[in-house]
């Protein structure tokens, strides 16, 4: 409404000039909040990838074409699946609190900036959205890995659907992390990611495939299980069920010393079983010796985000040595 005329102000003076209305521009789509979302930053699981294409050999290699595109619709829907768990454990994180607790306004910005919910750059609405259709375009990309694939066996068809089918559900649905399987789920993660895909590209698994594969899964896990000692407070106060939590601080200590005898075992196992060449146990020695400090570091001194940052490390390293390993065998074979 206009404000009325003053009586004494001239005719002319009393119109009010109005502006053309202006509509405002869409605000911009929030690209780095959802990348931020997704942890696109986090590539340890994606090394699977490089670590199939050596596996292959020579031989997995006779149609490139078609072997680098079923590896391809394989990363893309690895991302997919990654980006979905993640999305989907943060609007759980951010729905019990647990995440505001850990990621307050007292938090540096570059760290609080990794829970786009929590320093709202994104809605919920939009963080829900964000997942499913993650999930979605991980089933049709492995449903296209799957049709492109050159052999198909049904173990390996099975492992992927149920891969596609479970690997959002982290803290979502299932919420499997808060039924005990937390530590399971870490490693198991890593399998699904190279065993099934394996056998598209090449219709078997043999036994140094699957001892690799198994190799490859507890890189991650054996830098989890030292988080989980530090996230004690608050998986116990949304009643997350981690060994870390449910068992006392020596058997805790245990079990990760049991996790990673479980590793150094299937390297020097493998070996003596003849499933893995000799030079198999002195190309993965430096991960042995590094578990071991790592272990020290965590354990015994007590500085389980430095011995996290180590196992960060030695995961890499794993993958990258069974990568190198996979490019010799393949040459002297």
């Amino acid at each position: 409404m206009e404000p009325a005329p003053a009586l004494d102000a001239p005719e002319s003076s009393t119109r009010t000039v109005r502006p053309e209305t202006v509509e405002a521009p869409p605000p911009p789509i929030a690209w780095r909040a959802y990348a931020r979302l997704a942890k696109l930053d986090i590539y340890d699981y994606y090394l699977s990838i490089p670590l199939l294409a050596a596996m292959l050999g020579p031989a997995g290699w006779a149609v490139p074409g078609r072997t680098a595109g079923v590896l391809l619709l394989t990363l893309l829907g690895q991302v997919a699946i990654v980006a979905a768990l993640v999305t989907f454990d943060d609007v759980t994180g951010y729905r019990d609190g647990s995440d505001a607790a850990n990621y307050g306004p007292d938090a540096p910005a570059r760290r609080l900036a990794r829970k786009p919910l929590v320093a709202g750059t994104l809605t919920e609405p939009q963080a829900i959205r964000f997942g499913w259709l993650a999930v979605a375009a991980c089933a049709l990309s492995w449903a296209g890995a799957v049709a492109l694939a050159p052999a198909r066996p049904a173990w390996a068809v099975a492992g992927v659907a149920l891969w596609t089918v479970l690997g959002f559900q982290y803290t979502w649905w299932l919420k499997l992390s808060y039924h005990g399987l937390q530590e399971l789920f870490m490693a198991a993660l890593g399998w699904f990611f190279v065993l099934p895909f394996y056998g598209l590209l090449t219709g078997r698994a043999g036994g140094f495939v699957i001892v690799q594969t198994l190799l490859f899964g507890l890189g991650p896990l054996l830098f989890g299980v030292y988080s989980n000692i530090n996230d004690i407070p608050g998986d116990r106060a949304v009643n997350r069920p981690t060994v870390a939590v449910v068992a006392s601080p020596r058997v805790n200590a245990l079990f990760i010393a049991a996790v990673s005898a479980l590793e150094a075992g299937l390297i020097v196992g493998s070996v003596s079983a003849g499933i893995a060449p000799w030079w198999f146990l002195p190309a993965m020695a430096p991960v042995v010796v590094l578990r071991i400090r790592q272990y020290v570091q965590g354990i015994g001194r007590g500085e389980v985000l430095r011995a996290r940052r180590l196992g960060i490390h030695v995961s890499r390293l794993t993958a990258a040595l069974l990568i190198a390993v996979n490019l010799v065998h393949g040459v002297l074979a």
